[in-house]
C-alpha cells in the first residue's frame, strides 16, 4: 500500500513537500515515481528514482522538483519549489515490481497510491 501526503493549496512561487509511505513493500531496490494528473489531462510523469538511486525528472519540473528516497523509513519524497499554476493536479506515488527501462511511462507502474491534491494559485 502506498499512501501520499503533503498536498495542499499554495501560492505561485511557494513550496510543498510530498511524502509517500509504503507498507508491505520495500521501496529500496525498486523503481518508484511521482506522477500527476491535471483536470481533463492525461496522467504524466513528474519524477522518478530507480532501484539504484538514480533520479530523473520531467523537463517541466527540472531545477524545481527533487525526488528522494529514505530506505530507513520506506518513504519517497518530492520536494517542490517555485511552484507554478500549471503544477496543479493530483499527485500520485507509484511503484514498479520490476526494473523499468525508463521511469517516464505511467502504465509501466504496478502499484499506485490514491493521490494527494496540489493546487497552485496565481
Amino acid at each position: 500500500q502506498l499512501v501520499e501526503s503533503g498536498g495542499g493549496l499554495v501560492q505561485a512561487g511557494g513550496s510543498l513537500r510530498l511524502s509517500c509511505v509504503a507498507s508491505g513493500r520495500p521501496l529500496s531496490g525498486r523503481d518508484t515515481g511521482w506522477l500527476r494528473q491535471a483536470p481533463g489531462k492525461a496522467r504524466e510523469f513528474v519524477a522518478g528514482i530507480n532501484w539504484g538511486g538514480s533520479t530523473h525528472s520531467a523537463d517541466s519540473v527540472q531545477g524545481r522538483f527533487i525526488i528522494s528516497r529514505n530506505d530507513t523509513t520506506n518513504t519517497v519524497a518530492l520536494q517542490m519549489n517555485s511552484l507554478k499554476p500549471e503544477d496543479t493536479g493530483v499527485y500520485y506515488c507509484a511503484l514498479s515490481r520490476r526494473r523499468l527501462k525508463v521511469l517516464t511511462v505511467p502504465p509501466e507502474y504496478d502499484y499506485w497510491g490514491l493521490g494527494t491534491q496540489v493546487t497552485v494559485s496565481s
